[in-house]
């Protein structure tokens, strides 16, 4: 004997009208059936037919979306569509979004095992849509004088940011491994790992949600791009470690030639492994204070800090201000984690290091002084800046990701200088951490 339950049903008429309809589902789990036909009124009532042939009530409904459901017999999938409509899958299993009905769209889930999502024509994955002339650029008239003005403080913030850890190594002979620079390596590398996942992997995400880009034909674009970003910044430090490591044998192996005939010319000397030995196994331990690694970790800063310029500047006058002390608080944060990275580069001469940080000051205003130059033409709903935006954010943020897990967070804790730190180190670069993580992450409301 089987339970049986009354389930609450909304279908699309061919003329748009809505409809609901109480369907007895048999044993519980049973999905309802997927469409109905024949459909007849009695009196005022409208009854259709189900697949077995079996009358079923329907009433008008005013309910703002409608539900249109799949079901499956004997393995045997049938997909079912309005027309106009772009239903599909999830991940394997429809899944569906109720607005203004959550309850019952939570009633629906438990009974039915697959339910569609569909999206109106133009309608994006976050259930908005656009018109043509909503993605139309707007006129605004824009307060150019207080732009240029704060393009300068942009540059001035940034450069103390980025040069204060370099200059502070350099000329106040601040110790590297010292409390100072643990607090402020972990606080960088909070912002970096925040940077991310807060700011640039949602910012794509939103760009390629938005209603004027239109419905995407493969869902995953912003994590594809991020996986993307995340493999390439992989495969080229791994290709310049190997090239590395070659010549370092090669060095090696002429050193070991020699060190053998000294021995053998001298018996008084004795040793079990030649100094040209035991500097490859120490160039093979993890590493991330190398010129290559903060590059790379610059690259994926400076991407998106140049879009930042350019988006600063464009945008209106009523949430400028805002915009603008957000975004300085960013690039400080940023600033500041580069700088502590590029003072810890032992090998990198004073020059290339003042070089390294002046891109970073740089590139932020530069990004500012181009949208000042296209102020007047710039249009942020244009399908093609959009993907522009995002596709750059997305690999800003895989790049930023493998550099933030990989080489600053678990070096430094599973192979740096906080492996075996004392308690009162360990715990200032935990709390700075997170400090960092929570600093950029509230940052993320505005920006």
């Amino acid at each position: 004997m089987h339970e049986t339950a009354h389930l609450p049903r909304f279908c699309v008429k061919g003329d748009g009208g809505e409809v609901m309809a109480m369907v007895t589902a048999g044993a519980i789990g049973d999905p309802p059936p997927a469409q109905y036909t024949g459909c007849h009124g009695h009196g005022e009532e409208l009854f259709c037919y189900g697949p077995d042939s079996e009358e079923t009530l329907f009433a008008p409904e005013a309910a703002a979306a409608a539900i249109q459901t799949g079901a499956s017999s004997e393995g045997q999938e049938e997909e079912s569509s309005s027309e106009g409509r772009d239903c599909h899958f999830h991940a394997g299993v429809e899944f569906v979004f109720l607005p203004n009905a959550l309850d019952m769209c939570t009633d629906m889930q438990k009974a039915l095992p697959r339910t569609r999502h569909c999206l109106e024509p133009g309608e994006t994955e976050g259930g908005l849509s656009a018109s043509a002339t909503a993605c139309e650029k707007i006129d605004r008239s824009y307060d150019k004088p207080i732009r240029i003005g704060t393009l300068f403080v942009m540059l001035i913030t940034s450069s103390i940011a980025v040069f204060g850890p370099i200059l502070l190594v350099r000329f106040a002979h601040v110790h590297p491994g010292g409390y100072i620079f643990t607090v402020l390596k972990q606080f960088g590398t909070g912002v970096i790992i925040s940077t991310s996942l807060v700011h640039l992997l949602t910012h794509a995400e939103l760009m390629f949600k938005n209603p004027c880009l239109g419905p995407l034909r493969f869902e995953a674009t912003t994590t594809a791009i991020v996986m993307a970003g995340a493999f390439l910044t992989f495969l080229l430090q791994y290709s310049s470690f190997r090239l590395t490591d070659a010549r370092s044998k090669t060095v090696l192996s002429k050193s070991d030639s020699q060190h053998a005939e000294s021995i053998n010319g001298d018996t008084s000397v004795k040793s079990s492994q030649s100094p040209a030995s035991t500097a490859v196994h120490n160039h093979r331990m993890p590493k991330l204070d190398d010129p290559l690694s903060v590059l790379i970790l610059e690259a994926g800063i400076i991407f998106h800090s140049a879009i930042i310029g350019v988006t600063l500047v464009v945008a209106g006058d009523s949430f400028y201000r805002i915009l603008v002390v957000v975004i300085i608080f960013h690039q400080m944060f940023e600033g500041l984690a580069l700088g502590v990275r590029i003072s810890y580069l032992t090998t990198t001469t004073m020059l290339k290091k003042l070089l390294m940080a002046s891109a970073f000051a740089l590139i932020t205003p530069l990004g500012m002084a181009i949208g000042l130059g296209v102020l007047d033409t710039f249009n942020g709903k244009d399908r093609s800046t959009i993907i522009a935006i995002g596709t750059l954010d997305a690999f800003s943020a895989g790049i930023l990701l493998w550099t933030g897990f990989v080489q600053m967070w678990s070096f430094d804790w599973l192979y740096g200088d906080l492996r075996d730190a004392g308690a009162v180190q360990t715990g200032l670069g935990m709390f700075a951490l997170i400090s960092g993580m929570v600093a950029m992450s509230v940052l993320g409301k505005w920006a």
